[in-house]
């Protein structure tokens, strides 16, 4: 096991290392330039020269990368264009905003997820399984940020029983329950489609489990259909629902994005978005990184639990690095 999470380990050098270089050339390549954002359309020639040089704008991109690697090595994400503050200072809190609606529309996502494909699977072709199909074929092809504007639009603007925007009130909030009150719309918002992929996924390899001849052997000897489906069907089912599950986190710690823009969530994705506008290269660049950082761990958390539940992926792993 410890082999595994050894080898794991080495391939996140060169997949980070192709995520910022990625990072760094498509944050270059957009269109506009960031010296009319900060001086304006009508600054003459020199002032613009003088400001890219004052930036290191003037240098190759080559150069210019090298730069930033090595200060990124060294933990030093730049300084905002926008804001004049250190980049970490900016996105890390945002982060631990955004990691909190990720945790919560994931749990939201795990639970509804998992409860209805299996569910549907211990009873298929049924009222609750055509039910379920339906569910997350609309729930899975919905827009998230349309979504939100539903939700927004009903529990916000016309019912008025839930807050729409911000994490807790101008004024007189910051409590516990006032920040729950700001998370439930953007959870839900968040978490709909993740919810509607994992029970489609779930549904669709506990099927597969209960078709095999071991299942069929169990039935016949009596045993109930709670332990077929817990102790024999899902714990063979572990390593493809973990996978999907951990894709799902992954893609909620930087694809709510638009859900954190719609209800003004003060996470990394609500930065990146103002950093986006502002032509804020710097802090462009360390919220994409933390965010591709974020999803390659959490791959590798998942194929660590794969690698655990499952001795067959160890043993694949090794016969293959030998």
């Amino acid at each position: 096991m410890t082999r595994f999470i050894v080898m794991r380990l080495l391939t996140i050098v060169p997949i980070m290392f192709g995520v910022s270089f990625f990072v760094f050339i498509l944050a270059h390549l957009a269109p506009g330039d960031v010296t009319t954002t900060l001086t304006g359309p009508y600054a003459t020639e020199e002032t613009r020269e003088q400001i890219r040089e004052s930036l290191g704008l003037n240098e190759p991109l080559p150069v210019q990368y090298g730069k930033w690697l090595s200060h990124i090595l060294q933990g030093e994400f730049g300084k905002s264009i926008a804001n004049r503050r250190m980049v970490a200072e900016l996105i890390f809190p945002k982060f631990a905003n955004s990691l909190i609606l990720a945790l919560t529309s994931a749990a939201l996502a795990y639970v509804i997820g998992l409860f209805a494909g299996i569910f549907a699977a211990s009873r298929p072709y049924g009222y609750f399984d055509r039910f379920t199909i339906a569910g997350t074929l609309m729930f899975g092809s919905i827009p998230p940020y349309w979504f939100g504007l539903l939700l927004v639009l009903l529990f916000s603007l016309t019912w008025r029983w839930l807050p729409a925007t911000g994490m807790t009130k101008i004024v007189g909030g910051g409590g516990p329950i006032d920040v729950i009150l700001h998370l439930i719309l953007p959870t839900i918002a968040a978490g709909a489609a993740p919810a509607a992929i994992i029970a489609r996924t779930v549904r669709a390899t506990m099927l597969e489990i209960l078709s095999q001849n071991y299942i069929k052997v169990a039935r016949a000897k009596g045993i109930r259909r709670g332990v077929i489906l817990r102790k024999h069907a899902l714990r063979n089912a572990l390593p493809p629902i973990a996978t999907i599950c951990g894709l799902q986190l992954g893609y909620l710690l930087g694809g709510v994005l638009f859900v954190e823009v719609i209800f003004a969530w003060p996470g990394i994705g609500y930065q990146l978005w103002q950093a986006i506008q502002a032509r804020d290269i710097p802090t462009i660049q360390g919220a994409s990184l933390i965010i591709g950082a974020a999803f390659v761990l959490v791959n590798l958390a998942v194929d660590v639990f794969n690698a655990y539940t499952d001795p067959k992926i160890r043993i694949s792993e090794g016969v293959r690095s030998r």
